[in-house]
C-alpha cells in the first residue's frame, strides 16, 4: 500500500508539472482541464492510500486492504482514463472513467467500515 502510494504521488506530481508546463500550450482548454481533473483525484485518492498503509500498521483489516484496493483501482481507472482521453483525444476512454469512479466510492465505503469495526 505505501509504496503504491509513493509511486502514485510521484506520478502525480510529475504529470501535475507536465500539465502545467508541457501541455498548455498544445491541448486544448478542455482536455486540458480534463487532464488537471484527473491529476487532483489521483493527488486526493494518492493520500487516501497512503493514509490506509499507515493505518494498516496500527489496525490491520481486511476492509481497510480492500480500501486501499479500491483506491489504487480507482487512480488508474479514473485518473488514467482521462489522462488517455486528454492525450489521444480517443473517446472511448472516457467509459472507463466512471467505473474509476465507482472504485473510489467503493474505498471510501471500505474505509468507513474499517473505522467503524475499529472502533
Amino acid at each position: 500500500m505505501l509504496v503504491f502510494a509513493a509511486c502514485s504521488g510521484v506520478i502525480m506530481v510529475a504529470l501535475g508539472a507536465f500539465a502545467a508546463h508541457g501541455l498548455s500550450h498544445t491541448l486544448a482548454p478542455y482536455l486540458l482541464d480534463v487532464f488537471k481533473v484527473g491529476v487532483q483525484y489521483q493527488a486526493w485518492h494518492t493520500l487516501a492510500l497512503l493514509a490506509c498503509g499507515i493505518l494498516s500498521r496500527f489496525l490491520p483489516s481486511k476492509a481497510l486492504s480492500y480500501a486501499a484496493l479500491f483506491f489504487g483501482l480507482g487512480i488508474i481507472c479514473f485518473s488514467g482514463s482521462l489522462y488517455a482521453l486528454a492525450l489521444t483525444g480517443i473517446k472511448w476512454f472516457g467509459p472507463i472513467t466512471p467505473m474509476g469512479g465507482i472504485c473510489f466510492i467503493i474505498g471510501w465505503v471500505m474505509l468507513a467500515i474499517a473505522a467503524w469495526r475499529s472502533a
